[in-house]
């Protein structure tokens, strides 16, 4: 009894490793289960989403969000915990392709090596409790690191929205 007890725990253990790493994972090339984007797809494409308008959308369908406090002339600020929540969207070789996006795309090298996809010159993320079509980061101000950001979701004609009344955290994502 007390072996497969032992066993047990052991197996537990393991599902949650491989569970934490298929996540992080899956947040450093913005997509699910860790695999690239498509090639030769759009990269970025424009979908009307409810009392959003036009707005970016990666290739999962999933809103695109800047941070006021960063842009690609200065250091990238969103790391290590706040990629958990705020998802990078990267490109593992050559250049970000885009659909009915107006502005220019480039990709800027984050931290960790990663390449990043800028519209404007603005980082583009996504945020972990969207899901296609629905958008729930507009306006959402959080901390981490010591560094605060307030997030907008990125319209199709490249303008950041701005929110009347944003959500604050007050400390569930702040590091």
């Amino acid at each position: 009894m007390k072996r497969l007890l032992i066993l047990g725990a052991a197996v537990a253990v393991a599902a949650v490793v491989v569970a934490v790493a298929a996540y992080s994972a899956g947040g450093k090339d913005n997509s699910p289960g860790g695999a690239a984007p498509a090639t030769g797809g759009a990269t970025i494409a424009s979908q009307e989403i409810d009392g959003k308008g036009a707005v970016l959308v990666d290739s999962t369908g999933r809103a695109l969000y800047a941070a006021d406090q960063e842009n690609a002339a200065h250091k990238v600020l969103c790391t290590d915990g706040c990629t958990s929540f705020w998802m990078p969207l990267t490109v593992a070789k050559g250049s970000p392709t885009e659909h009915a996006v107006s502005g220019k795309l480039g990709v800027v090298e984050r931290p960790d090596g990663a390449r990043q996809v800028t519209l404007d010159g603005k980082l583009l993320y996504s945020f972990s409790q969207d899901s296609p079509g629905k958008v729930m980061g507009d306006g959402f101000q959080d901390a981490f690191g010591g560094q605060t950001f307030t997030w907008h979701v990125v319209h199709a004609d490249g303008a950041s929205s701005s929110s009347p009344s944003p959500t604050t955290n007050t400390g569930s994502y702040g590091y």
